[in-house]
């Protein structure tokens, strides 16, 4: 690939809203086989303009309270489960949460189990086959 192609690649990644470090390697791929860079979208990315300003500012904050929060990681075959304390994150903090990131994140399918009689509050994103590699990279889930 020459240096006008990667240039190339990285403005089509721009357009596209891709997140950065995620599915900038599908565009290169397809751009590598045909010669032309075509903008299209990786299977999974964020759309960042789904959100105001003032929104995006606000769920970064609970989605960085809700990685700081997290009591467990459970790998499910689809997707992780991500285990919380009520105490510390409430129901309402995660459907918050699950309300935005569905805007800017479609592909993702939310389910939010409150479990252990109230003790437990639990968030599972899931999603097609290849989401938990980015499931991993978006939200900070430690490899094994």
């Amino acid at each position: 690939m020459t240096k006008g192609s990667v240039v190339a690649v990285a403005m089509a990644a721009l357009v596209v809203g891709v997140t950065p470090g995620l599915g900038t390697q599908d565009l290169a791929t397809k751009a590598g086989k045909e010669g032309a860079v075509m903008a299209t979208r990786p299977k999974f990315y964020c759309n960042i303009k789904a959100l105001t300003p003032t929104e995006c500012a606000h769920h970064k904050q609970l989605t960085d309270k809700l990685i700081a929060m997290r009591k467990e990681i459970v790998e499910m075959e689809k997707g992780y489960e991500f285990q919380y304390s009520p105490s510390e994150v409430s129901i309402a903090e995660l459907s918050e949460w699950v309300a935005a990131e569905s805007k800017c994140c479609p592909f993702f399918d939310f389910h939010i189990d409150l479990e252990r009689e109230g003790s437990l509050l639990c968030l599972r994103l899931t999603g097609e086959e290849g989401i938990k590699p980015f499931i991993v990279a978006e939200f900070q889930v430690p490899r094994k």
